[in-house]
Parts: structure tokens; C-alpha cells; sequence
């Protein structure tokens, strides 16, 4: 069973959301095209508290992309996004959600981050992705969504390290920085994942 994987795909993390990334909104029609061609389409969701750690409004003198160590881990401070039932937690309004099975929400412990749809980022709880994918007898993952450089990429790597098979649609996917992405994908490739265009599949 062939199964896509939709990040994070958010008002809140396309233009006009509190955590834009850039040209963001313009892989939707890629993503709603995609998911006619998939056994199963699952989401990814972030769904903060309002006192989450990773927010920088919750530190004194900190601003947002400043980087602090916590619990043994460097953490990037960003700006109040996603959070719970709020406009901006919303999936975007254009994306089509009738495919949808499943949604994971995460990042739901005010006392850690999570990137990944499968784990926290100290690996200490998991979201039941996993096992989810398990029972439907999953082997091929898909990956597309928000952000390339953060949600997207630390959930591949979370996917390889559950031994699941992992592609990256990359014009399904767009990074808050493109230099860094290209690093990420190389880092990718050396890890298995395979990186395919939404017209190959």
C-alpha cells in the first residue's frame, strides 16, 4: 500500500500565518492532485498550547529565531504559531480533505518541540503514527507538505529509522531555507530516501 503523508499543511505556515513559509500556498493544487493517486492519505498536524516552550513570546529577551539549549537540546525559538483552535491551526482552507484518514496532531507537550509526525524531538513519546501505519500494512511512505527543511524532513528520518520506505514529492514541498534544503537533501539520499516530482508517480 502506497501511502502520502501531508505535513503540516496549515494556515499558519503559509503567507499571511505567523510562520510563512515562503510560496507556501502554492503546493496545495500539487498536494490536492497527488492524493487521487494514493491508497491512503494521511495528515500531520501541529496543535500547540499557548505556553509552548519552543515560543519565543514565552521567554524574556528572546525574539523569534533565537536559539536556546533546553533539556539538552538546542531549541529554536519561533513565533506563536499553530495554536490550539485557533484560525491559524487550521488546515489551509484550499486543501482538499476528502481523502484524508487519519490525522496526527503534535507538538501538544508545552514541554518539548516535535517536528516529526512520529515523535516528540527527544524521542521520549510518540504520536502512534507508527503503529498506525503498521496495521495498515504500510511500506512506501510519501512525503509532501510544510516545512522541507524542519516537519517534512524529521519525519523522513523518523519514517527510515521505523524501517518504513521513504520519497520526498519535491514540488509538493517548499523549505523556509532553500540553501539549507539543499544540505537536507543530499543528507537524505545518503540515507535512503528516495527524492521524486509529483509527475513521476
Amino acid at each position: 500500500m502506497n501511502i502520502l503523508i501531508i505535513t503540516d499543511m496549515q494556515v499558519d505556515f503559509t503567507p499571511g500565518g505567523a510562520l510563512a513559509v515562503p510560496e507556501g500556498d502554492k503546493i496545495i493544487p500539487v498536494i490536492n492532485k497527488l492524493q487521487e493517486k494514493f491508497d491512503l492519505v494521511i495528515a500531520t498536524q501541529d496543535w500547540h498550547p499557548e505556553n509552548h516552550i519552543s515560543f519565543a513570546s514565552n521567554h524574556e529577551n528572546k525574539n523569534p529565531f533565537d536559539t536556546m539549549e533546553w533539556q539538552e537540546m538546542e531549541q529554536v525559538l519561533w513565533p506563536d504559531h499553530c495554536v490550539q483552535n485557533t484560525p491559524g491551526a487550521d488546515f489551509h482552507p484550499q486543501l482538499e480533505m476528502k481523502k484524508v484518514e487519519a490525522i496526527f496532531r503534535k507538538g501538544m507537550d508545552w514541554k518539548i518541540d516535535s517536528y516529526s509526525g512520529f515523535y516528540d524531538n527527544g524521542h521520549k513519546k510518540n504520536t502512534g503514527l507508527a503503529g498506525y501505519l503498521r496495521e495498515r500494512n504500510a511500506v512506501e511512505l510519501f512525503f509532501c507538505g510544510l516545512a522541507a527543511d524542519f516537519c517534512v524532513y524529521f519525519s523522513i528520518i523518523d519514517a527510515l529509522k521505523e524501517g518504513f520506505s521513504a520519497t520526498l514529492i519535491e514540488d509538493a514541498t517548499k523549505p523556509i531555507n532553500q540553501e539549507k534544503f539543499e544540505s537536507i537533501k543530499k543528507d537524505l539520499t545518503e540515507k535512503g530516501c528516495g527524492i521524486i516530482n509529483s509527475f513521476n508517480i
